[in-house]
């Protein structure tokens, strides 16, 4: 149930949803991966929209480089865990939530314990090797992923619901290179925007989910695209999965 405090503080979206499908907010468990550019967007959103457990996890220190796109980390925390900066802003925004953060590389070998007890997963990551261990897991785990990229004004989202769309690894079956890409924190704040939105209508089953299309973001021309998609029947990880 609600509490007085939590009914004020969520009275705008009770109007959208009731009070009913907030409640599905604070029952739900996130994990949210990346204390970054994405994550930092992802994690503002879902705190101040009331998802119940937030665990967020990053293996990185604050660099002053961080700080154009970076929103939940301050010029003090220059030097400090990204997660401990983010457990902090994270609790001050919204106590009424529980705020677990982890100071960890995602490994193979650590993500079922990282996802124990979760319900969503949030890529808020730069790199696809991990999103790959994530997109293995949500499979594995039967839970959805909510995918999010950024490379400078363009940006990409969709939502991976296993057993009913297309894995990552249908959609990306092979990593683009690794690089340094450029990083613009108005476009994490569309895509991030983007998933928390996504998980949001997950969660109380409004509207239509981004299954099976990828949404494609063009800062450029200020263009919002898609791109539809299906399941590669020759998918490793999907047949692997037994999905």
């Amino acid at each position: 149930m609600l509490g007085d405090a939590e009914k004020k503080r969520y009275s705008r979206q009770i109007r959208l949803f009731g009070e009913e499908d907030q409640e599905r907010l604070k029952r739900a468990s996130v994990f949210i991966a990346g204390a970054g550019g994405l994550g930092s967007v992802i994690s503002l959103y879902m705190a101040a929209a009331g998802f119940g457990k937030i665990r967020i996890c990053d293996c990185d220190s604050v660099e002053l480089s961080n700080l154009n796109r970076q929103i939940l980390h301050a010029n003090a925390d220059v030097g400090r865990a990204k997660a401990k900066s983010a457990y902090e802003t994270l609790t001050a925004i919204n106590p009424e939530i529980e705020v677990e953060a982890r100071i960890e590389i995602i490994t193979q070998e650590n993500i079922d314990q990282l996802l124990q007890g979760c319900d969503l997963i949030m890529d808020g990551m730069d790199n696809f090797p991990v999103r790959y261990l994530l997109n293995r897991a949500a499979l594995e785990r039967k839970i959805p992923l909510f995918h999010g990229a950024i490379n400078g004004y363009q940006g990409q989202a969709t939502t991976i619901i296993p057993g009913k769309t297309a894995c990552l690894a249908c959609i990306f079956p092979r990593a683009p290179p690794a690089s340094v890409f450029p990083a613009l924190g108005s476009t994490c704040g569309v895509i991030g925007s983007i998933q928390v939105t996504e998980a949001v209508k997950y969660v109380t089953g409004a509207g239509q989910l981004l299954e099976n299309r990828l949404l494609l973001w063009d800062g450029l021309s200020s263009c919002l695209d898609e791109m539809a998609y299906g399941r590669n029947v020759a998918c490793q990880e999907c047949s692997n999965s037994g999905h």
